[in-house]
């Protein structure tokens, strides 16, 4: 097994789990990351997978977790995908089969595609169009992949939680806006977070 760690400037690593045994209680580095850079996701693989991420001006990208050779624990990781300035990921997620990615924007606008229209590319590349984002839907906020069976709970920055199935969601193509999953009332307020649950 495998541990995949993403950071928000475009770094991904690979470590095998074995190298995790032995923790002290100061804990282990995981990662070594530059002082602007920071973790934003972990996958536990078991070498078989296939990783997607999407970037806050909403590109994704997906490929074989083979394109990405084991690292050591102190090493600092490959270049994911190729970033626009200003731009960051979001989100890292492993892709399994018979599941959709969905798109939640900071405007409370989603929408999910199959992951089939996100076509395999090398690591490193640009990626293609998860989501158009306009000042109407606002930036990309996450990325997950999804099931019917799941539920989602959205949480905004003025402390408003709901809980949708992600069932009701509507499956939409790879470039479009999506549709409106939460009314942002008060001005200024956008999405914080977003949690996939069963």
């Amino acid at each position: 097994h495998y541990l995949i760690m993403a950071t928000k400037n475009g770094v991904i690593k690979r470590t095998e789990l074995s190298e995790f045994t032995n923790l002290r209680k100061s804990g282990l580095i995981a990662l070594v990351l530059r002082e602007d850079d920071e973790l934003i996701g972990v996958a536990l693989t078991d070498g078989s997978y296939e990783v997607l991420l999407g970037t806050r001006d909403g590109m994704a990208i997906r490929f074989p977790e083979t394109d990405m050779r084991p690292i050591g624990r102190a090493a600092m990781g490959v270049k994911s995908i190729e970033l626009n300035p200003g731009d960051e990921v979001v989100d890292m997620c492993p892709v399994f089969p018979d599941m959709k990615v969905l798109s939640i924007t900071e405007n409370g606008y989603g929408k999910r595609s199959e992951v089939e229209d996100y076509r395999k590319t090398a690591r490193g590349a640009k990626g293609v169009k998860t989501l158009a984002v306009t000042e109407k839907t606002g930036r990309l906020v996450d990325i997950k992949v999804v099931t019917d069976e799941n539920d989602l709970m959205i949480i905004n920055k003025s402390g408003v939680l709901i809980r949708l199935k992600v069932a009701d969601v509507r499956v939409m193509g790879r470039a479009t806006q999506g549709v409106r999953l939460i009314n942002l009332t008060k001005k200024n307020d956008t999405i914080a977070s977003v949690c996939k649950v069963m």
